[in-house]
This record gives structure tokens, C-alpha cells and sequence, in this order.
């Protein structure tokens, strides 16, 4: 980086990184799931790379994880188990001249505690805003705690309701509860579409929040929660699809969480290659893989990409999966590219000084891993109408005497020269030949997605993902996906004026230029290798890609991709 829940009646078959496996039981009145989640082959054998010893690390094995899943229309005050959790927003939490809730729910709740839940309320002084919750253990109801989780002011938004249940999962654990139920104090004002939609982002925030990556860790603590019901946001077939879809997508964003987790002595280009070919064999009925080595690249005139790639003991491995629709009908042709970078040092650039972060250089492949996991999930989904290309240009920016230097000049696969006048802009590199060989797939629509630039932080902070694009419809439509999963992007301007500033002397381009306007610089060397048939975006993903707070990879942009996909399949 520069400067900076499946048929409900049948088992899963998942890749080894991580495995969900749901069953129907057919009982009434409610639907039940069930989820046994294994995250990385790494726990059960050790991988080929070319440093396969180097600090002999190895993923403990560590049991699966079994938690079932229910869909309830029962009453609150008769649910039985270790709690109750009830997510409330700032007008739930209401209360009349005499300090009793107005809220139904809320009053009813209270009314078999004897007041207490009002009056515990306000001496916590929990108002229901956004990121608050109380966990209270009260006498009077089936459940040993109930709790209180705030939504804020607005509920419309996916994020409210997905952070709902990561919040639940997380007092799960902490209490070490084995039994959970989660209801909203009004979902009477949710139509019968937002029910089912509400119920999938509570659904994937418990899964997300349930998960834990403890496979470097000489001890981990097994979690105690065994099962979480959905209570009054209904059952049926409609909910089994959400339920299905959400499972599909958290088993592609805990994949991409592992890949980004996963040290640089552990994930090699080798092994990238490797987890992506399993991917395209565990769903061959769609996906197809190739991998190209060095000689490959070289044939196809891969300079840029090599360039960067040739200072490494790990050979560099071009991936590219592909998907075909079940029925072979194809309207739209798709390509997902994102950047691979499995360590970045900076090169002869070397990451240096206060901010540099070169010890989390691990994540500068969360681009390659956001574009992997959507490959997972859509092997799951199989959308009809869509053909989808994912492709990786896999390597690491090392330091050696086979290095590229500053000032060297490299020659990308469609012809154009580029001077090389900093290494640590090495990711626009790769991605230039990758984006060349996207468009000779026929595609007719690009998405790249990359930790490109520190300067996007700067510009838009560590939750938001910047996206520049020429082209105002697929800036809709990546948007529009965006919205329904819950992931912030924010469109940037491609200032063409600023071109100037990446003018060589003695070569088509350089690879970087300064400081002002650091990441639609970048955006404007990617668009040089872009065919302009093509209509394409570069999503420049450099702060959300990892969380500070929990020290670990967030899985970003595969449930934005995988929207966006399904939105262009027939």
C-alpha cells in the first residue's frame, strides 16, 4: 500500500477455510437453522509454500463451532433460556409522566417485572443511542438477563441490524450464555419485506459476532452459545431464502477475514493460489480456476506486474476463477479484480517512521481477499444470467539484490511504459496488468478493489472505502449494493487535470505523483489499462479493510460485491 442459511435440507459442502452447515427440522411454529462453523483448512494440514517452516507456524485445530439458528412468533415473556435481548431505539425507550414505558413491548416486559426494567433504565441511564447496550438480571421472566440494545434514532439502515446481533453475540460470550433470543421493541412498523431483511442482518451479526479467529493462538476459549432465536419477525419460505442468502455471504466474509488474518509466513502467493483453487473445485458445477506462474506472466508480457513481484524468494501466481451460470445462459459479463499483495515492504521505498504500519502489510491483499470470498459466496447462491471473472495478481514487494529499483522503467502487458519512481506505489503495478487481462476476457464491467493509498484514509477515514469511476451508472449500482449491505462507500472525483503530475521525461507515466490528491492520482494510472468500452470502478479500500479495535481483517466489500452481482444477473 503507498504511504499509509444451501438447501435447508441438506448439508453445505464449504471450503476448508470456513464451513456453515444448516438443516430444516420440520417443526412448527417456527423455522430452525443450524450452522457447525470450521474456519482454514490450515487446522487440519500444513500448506505448500516455499517457506513452509519459516517461524514454524501452525493453525491449531480447534472444534467447530455448532450454533442453531430459530425463526419464533412467540411472546416474549414466555421465551425461556440465558437472555433476552431487545433492541431498542431512542423513542422505545419513551417514557410517560409517571417514568413507565410507552413502548407495548417494553410496558408489557416491565409490567412482569415489577417495574424494574423502567427504573433500572434510567439509574443506567441507557437512552437507547446507537452502540449502547444494558444487561440487567432480573427476577420475573423465562430468560435468567434481559438486555437492552440500542438501535439510535433511525432503524432503516442494514448496519443497525447487523450490529444488533454482533452486539448479542458479544454479551453472549462475554456471559458465556448458551441460549439467546433477540427481538425489537417495534416491529410492527416494519413491512413484511423489511421483516425478512431485518431478520437476515440480525441473523449475519450474530454469525459474524459469533466468530472468533483463534487459530494463532496457543489457547483459545470455546464459545458457550448453542442457540439464537429470532423472536417476531416471522417464519415461512421467504425467511428460509434470507436466512440461506445471509448464511451464503458470512461464509464468504469469515473466508476473506481468515486471508487477511492469515500472517505473510503462513499466506504466501502460493498459498493464495492454492485457496482460491479450492474454492473453484468445491463448486466445480460453475467455477472454473487457472493459475498462471512467472513464464506464463511473462508470455502475456506481464512487466508491471513482474516488476514487483521479482524481488521475492515466493514466486508471484496470477489467479483467475471463473464463474459460468448453472444453464450455460449468459447476458453480463462481470470481472472483479483485487489487488494481492501478501506482504508489502515498500521495496527499495522500505515502509519507514511513525504510521508506516509495515507490520500489518499482511492486509495489503484485502482486495484479493474481498474478491475470493464474493467468488465463495456466489458458488453458494449461483446466480442465473452472469458470468463472473475474479482475478488476483498475487505476489510480495520484497527487497533484494533481483529487485526493482527506483527509476527503473517497466512495461505493462497492453504496451505502456511506466517509470518506476517509488516501489512502494507497487500495487497500481500489479493491478495494471491484471485490469488489461480482465478486459481481454470480453468483460463488460470492471470492478478493482485494493488498499491502495494512505491518502484515502486521510481523505475519508478508517470506515469508508472511496470509489472512482467515469461512469455514473455503475456508480449507482455499486452504490445501490452498497446500501443494502451495509458497507460505506463515497464516490470521489477523477480530476483529469491532475494527470500532469504523473507525466514522465522518459517514459509514458510514472507510477506515482505527489502528495496532493494521492488517491485519484492512483485511480488515474489504473484508468491507463482500462479499455474504454469497458465500463469500470476502482474502489480503493485502504481504511476499511482492517479494524483497529479488534486487531483483525473485516471482510469488506464481499457482501457489497456479491450485491452488485446478483443486481446484474437475470
Amino acid at each position: 500500500m503507498a504511504a499509509t442459511i444451501v438447501s435447508l435440507t441438506s448439508t453445505i459442502v464449504t471450503s476448508s477455510y470456513s464451513s456453515l452447515v444448516f438443516s430444516k427440522l420440520r417443526s412448527t411454529p417456527f423455522l430452525r437453522l443450524s450452522f457447525a462453523l470450521t474456519p482454514l483448512c490450515l487446522r487440519t494440514r500444513t500448506l505448500q509454500m516455499a517457506h513452509s517452516t519459516l517461524g514454524l507456524t501452525h493453525p491449531a485445530p480447534i472444534e467447530p463451532l455448532k450454533v442453531s439458528f430459530a425463526a419464533k412468533e412467540i411472546d416474549l415473556v414466555e421465551w425461556k433460556g440465558d437472555i433476552l435481548a431487545v433492541g431498542v431505539t431512542e423513542k422505545d425507550m419513551g417514557k410517560d409522566e409517571n417514568l413507565k414505558f410507552q413502548n407495548p413491548i417494553l410496558k408489557k416486559l416491565d409490567s412482569h417485572l415489577g417495574g424494574l426494567l423502567a427504573e433500572a433504565s434510567l439509574e443506567e441511564d441507557f437512552t437507547g443511542k446507537a452502540g449502547r447496550s444494558t444487561v440487567l438480571r432480573l427476577p420475573g421472566l423465562g430468560s435468567k438477563r434481559i438486555g437492552l440494545i440500542g438501535l439510535g434514532q433511525c432503524t432503516s439502515a442494514t448496519t443497525a441490524y447487523r450490529s444488533l446481533g454482533e452486539a448479542v453475540a458479544g454479551i453472549a460470550k462475554s456471559s458465556q450464555a448458551s441460549s439467546v433470543a433477540i427481538a425489537l421493541a417495534s416491529p410492527g412498523g416494519l413491512s413484511g419485506d423489511s421483516k425478512l431483511t431485518t431478520a437476515s442482518a440480525i441473523a449475519s451479526g450474530a454469525v459474524l459476532g459469533i466468530y472468533e479467529d483463534s487459530r494463532f493462538k496457543s489457547e483459545s476459549k470455546k464459545p458457550a452459545l448453542k442457540s439464537v432465536d429470532i423472536l417476531g419477525l416471522g417464519t415461512g419460505t421467504e425467511l428460509e431464502k434470507k436466512l440461506k442468502y445471509a448464511e451464503d455471504v458470512c461464509s464468504g466474509i469469515i473466508f476473506g477475514r481468515e486471508l487477511v488474518n492469515a500472517p505473510a509466513n503462513v499466506l504466501t502467493p502460493g498459498v493464495l493460489a492454492e485457496e482460491a483453487s479450492k474454492i473453484a473445485s468445491l463448486y466445480s458445477d460453475v467455477l472454473s480456476a487457472t493459475i498462471l506462474d512467472a513464464e506464463q506472466c511473462k508470455e502475456l508480457k506481464m512487466g508491471s506486474y513482474l516488476g514487483v513481484a521479482a524481488a521475492s524468494a515466493n514466486p508471484p501466481h496470477f489467479i483467475h476463477l471463473c464463474y459460468k451460470p448453472p444453464g450455460g445462459t449468459t447476458k453480463t459479463k462481470l470481472a472483479l479484480v483485487g489487488k494481492g499483495l501478501t506482504f508489502d515492504s515498500g521495496g527499495y521505498n522500505i515502509k519507514t517512521g511513525p504510521g508506516c504500519s509495515i507490520e500489518l502489510m499482511k492486509f495489503d491483499m484485502g482486495g484479493s481477499a474481498a474478491v475470493l470470498g464474493a467468488a465463495k459466496a456466489l458458488g453458494q447462491i449461483k446466480p442465473p444470467g452472469v458470468e463472473v471473472h475474479f482475478i488476483v495478481a498475487a505476489c510480495e514487494n520484497m527487497i533484494s539484490g533481483t529487485g526493482m529499483r527506483p527509476g527503473d522503467i517497466v512495461t505493462a502487458s497492453n504496451g505502456k511504459t511506466i517509470e518506476v519512481n517509488n516501489t512502494d506505489a507497487e500495487g497500481r503495478l500489479t493491478l495494471a496488468d491484471a485490469l488489461v487481462y480482465a478486459c481481454n476476457q470480453g468483460v463488460e464491467k470492471i470492478v478493482d478493489l485494493a488498499t491502495l493509498t494512505g491518502a484515502c484514509i486521510v481523505a475519508l477515514g478508517p470506515s469508508v472505502a472511496g470509489i472512482f469511476t467515469p461512469s455514473d451508472d455503475l456508480a449507482k449500482e455499486v452504490l445501490e449494493a452498497s446500501e443494502i449491505s451495509g458497507e460505506k462507500l463515497w464516490r470521489m472525483p477523477l480530476e483529469e487535470s491532475y494527470w500532469e503530475s504523473m507525466k514522465s521525461g522518459v517514459a509514458d507515466m510514472v507510477n506515482t505523483g505527489g502528495r496532493p490528491g494521492g488517491a485519484i492520482t492512483a485511480a488515474l494510472f489504473l484508468k491507463q489499462f482500462v479499455d474504454e468500452k469497458v465500463q469500470w470502478m476502482h474502489i480503493d479500500m485502504a481504511g476499511p479493510v482492517w479494524n483497529d479495535k479488534t486487531k483483525t481483517g473485516t471482510g469488506f466489500g464481499i457482501s457489497t460485491l456479491v450485491e452488485w452481482v446478483l443486481k446484474n444477473s437475470s
